[in-house]
C-alpha cells in the first residue's frame, strides 16, 4: 500500500502544506539587517532589540529587523562602508568612530562641552545635527537617529583612582580618537585608541593600565573584574548613529519608512536620561561587584575641564576648519 494514499497521510500532508503556505504568507516584505559592535547586555544593544520589536509592530510584520551585535558581521570601522555599499541595510555607529572620515562628528566628545540633558534634547533637531547629517550623507549613508550612547564616562584603574589631572601622568590609557586623546595627553597620559570590545583584554593583559568607557558599559563589559577603581563624571556626549543605505531607504513605501522612523524616534527618546548627573544606581552596581567607584563633584569636573578642554578644542578646530567654528557656535547657543 502506498503510505501517502492513506486518509491520515493525506491529512498530514495537507496540514504541512498549509503551514508552509502560512509561513510564506507571514514572511516580511522587507529585511533590515543592523550591524553593531555592542555585546548583548550593553544598553545600546538592548535598545536595538526593543527597536526591532517596535518596527515589527508598527509595520504589522512587513519589516523584519535582524540585529548582528558584538561585531559579528563587521568590525566597527567597517560598518560605514558596509552600509554605503549595500552589504547591509543599516548599522549603529558610535559618533566619534567616524574619526578622520568626518572629524566634525567628534564635536560632542569635547570634554564637558554639552553633557546636560537639555542640550542633548536641543541638539537632536538643531542646525548642528543637520550639518552633521549632511556630512554623513556625503559619505553615502542616511542617518535616521541620534541615539544617546552615553553622556558620561568613567576612568578605571588599578594603582590609584584617577581623580585629578596629576593622577594621569605616565598612565597608559584607553583613548577614544585623536581628538579626545589630546586632552589625555595634556594631563600627561599615554592614550591608545581602541574599540570598547578590545579594552577588557587590553586591561587584563597589561597592554594598558587604565580604561575609559561609559559608566553603564563599564558594568556590561565587566571592567570591575580587571580594574579596582572607577572615577565617573559627565565628561562626554557620545551618540550612536543609526545609519541606513540611501537606496534601500528611498525604495521603501512611504508608510513603511515612516513606521521605521517612528521606531527610531522612540529609540532616541528612550536613550535620553530624565536628569543630569551620574545615576547613583550605576555607581552602586559597580561597587556591588567589587570596584571602588565614585562620581566627581562639579568642582572636580571643572578642574578636569580646565585641564582637557583647551587642548581638545584647539585640535578640533585644526581638524575641522571652517565648519568646526560653526559647530562650536551652534552648540554654544543650545
Amino acid at each position: 500500500m502506498n503510505p501517502f494514499r492513506t486518509p491520515f497521510a493525506r491529512i498530514a500532508l495537507a496540514s504541512a502544506a498549509a503551514l508552509c503556505l502560512a509561513g510564506q504568507a507571514a514572511a516580511a516584505d522587507y529585511t533590515m539587517r543592523i550591524s553593531h559592535q555592542f555585546p548583548p547586555t550593553h544598553h545600546s544593544a538592548v535598545n536595538m532589540e526593543q527597536f526591532k520589536k517596535e518596527v515589527a509592530e508598527l509595520t504589522k510584520g512587513r519589516v523584519e529587523v535582524q540585529t548582528f551585535g558584538a561585531a559579528q558581521l563587521f568590525k566597527p570601522n567597517q560598518n560605514h562602508p558596509a552600509v554605503a555599499s549595500g552589504k547591509v541595510e543599516a548599522a549603529l555607529i558610535l559618533s566619534f568612530q567616524w574619526g578622520g572620515t568626518i572629524p566634525e562628528m567628534s564635536v560632542t566628545i569635547i570634554p564637558y562641552l554639552m553633557t546636560s540633558v537639555a542640550k542633548q534634547k536641543a541638539f537632536i533637531k538643531s542646525d548642528a545635527a543637520k550639518l552633521l547629517d549632511a556630512k554623513m550623507a556625503e559619505k553615502g549613508v542616511t542617518n535616521i537617529a541620534w541615539i544617546v550612547d552615553t553622556n558620561d564616562g568613567i576612568f578605571t584603574s588599578n594603582g590609584k583612582p584617577l581623580v585629578k589631572p596629576a593622577d594621569f601622568a605616565g598612565v597608559k590609557i584607553r583613548g577614544l580618537n585623536k581628538l579626545f586623546d589630546e586632552g589625555l595627553v595634556a594631563m600627561g597620559a599615554s592614550p591608545s585608541a581602541m574599540p570598547g570590545s578590545e579594552v577588557y583584554q587590553a586591561l587584563q593583559t597589561g597592554v594598558i593600565d587604565a580604561g575609559f568607557t561609559g559608566v553603564e558599559a563599564a558594568h556590561s563589559r565587566k571592567f570591575y573584574e580587571v580594574q579596582k577603581f572607577g572615577v565617573a563624571s559627565n565628561i562626554i556626549l557620545a551618540f550612536d548613529n543609526l545609519v541606513v543605505n540611501p537606496a534601500w531607504w528611498k525604495g521603501l513605501p512611504n508608510d513603511v519608512r515612516a513606521a521605521i522612523q517612528k521606531a527610531a524616534d522612540q529609540a532616541v527618546a528612550r536613550s535620553i536620561r530624565k536628569s543630569d548627573g551620574i545615576p547613583a544606581e550605576n555607581i552602586k552596581i559597580l561597587n556591588d561587584n567589587g570596584m571602588k567607584a565614585i562620581a566627581l563633584t562639579k568642582a572636580q569636573e571643572q578642574v578636569m575641564a580646565d585641564a582637557m578642554q583647551p587642548a581638545v578644542k584647539k585640535e578640533f578646530l585644526r581638524q575641522t576648519a571652517p565648519d568646526g567654528v560653526r559647530l562650536i557656535e551652534a552648540l554654544d547657543k543650545l
